[in-house]
């Protein structure tokens, strides 16, 4: 049998195409990249989600997978909601064994949620959305709220049982008094270091870290108003209340 000349079989020419056919568990796959600009990531890829349910005709054998740092970020979010909850049970273990009043755990615990008000105010007037950074950025003023919370009644618990302190207004307001510069000098400085994050929020690079500086911002305005306001007023009302009440009955006591 002679040899068949190459050219007999096929045709050679030089062309232009794809320099490399990707494949992803036997099927070859075409990947597209975009950047996101204007807007929160996951609102982005919901939205271009959307508009290829829409407006692209399906193919059998073709599907379409939203991957890259969307995927990246849902199951970053995930994570994080796991380790918060852990996080924060791990707290209320810690609270219950250190304080020595029952109801100085319930305060701090109490005043976590209406801490996170300015954060939400903040997300809102930005528009950033619920993204990573907005997510990492109230987990940051949960624990700032606690660590003052925890700062202002652990004072409150000094001042009656290691000083002698009688349980009254004078002792709650030189209990705030005393810890107003501690818990000011916290969220100053910290202010202070989050602001070139939040002006920069928008360049390149900054997804992450601007949307947290901004809620952090937000989440320090409210809750060093409400450590040193409404912290000390709950804790009149909660915090050695059968004392309080004892004393008040009997003013020699």
């Amino acid at each position: 049998m002679s040899p068949v000349p190459f050219k007999n079989v096929a045709k050679i020419a030089t062309t232009q195409g794809r320099s490399t056919i990707q494949h992803d568990g036997g099927q070859r796959r075409v990947p597209i990249t975009f950047n996101v600009d204007g807007g929160a990531l996951q609102t982005v890829v919901n939205d271009a989600r959307n508009r290829v349910a829409m407006n692209v005709p399906h193919q059998e054998g073709v599907y379409v997978v939203f991957s890259g740092q969307s995927e990246a970020e849902q199951a970053a979010r995930i994570e994080l909601a796991i380790s918060t909850a852990a996080t924060i049970a791990l707290i209320v273990m810690v609270l219950f064994l250190c304080f020595h009043q029952p109801a100085h755990p319930w305060l701090v615990l109490v005043n976590l949620p209406f801490s996170l008000i300015g954060s939400i105010i903040a997300i809102g007037i930005s528009g950033i959305g619920l993204t990573l950074g907005a997510l990492v950025g109230l987990v940051t003023v949960f624990g700032v709220g606690a660590r003052n919370a925890i700062l202002l009644l652990a004072h409150y618990e000094h001042l009656v049982e290691r000083e002698g302190a009688r349980w009254s207004d004078a002792t709650i307001l030189r209990g705030a008094g005393e810890r107003l510069v501690p818990i000011l000098m916290t969220a100053i400085v910290t202010a202070l270091g989050l602001a070139p994050l939040a002006v920069g929020m928008n360049q390149p690079g900054q997804e992450i870290e601007g949307p947290m500086a901004i809620t952090v911002l937000g989440g320090l305005f409210t809750s060093t108003l409400l450590n040193l306001l409404v912290l000390p007023a709950l804790a009149k009302r909660y915090s050695y209340r059968a004392r309080s009440m004892l004393a008040a009955a009997h003013p020699s006591v």
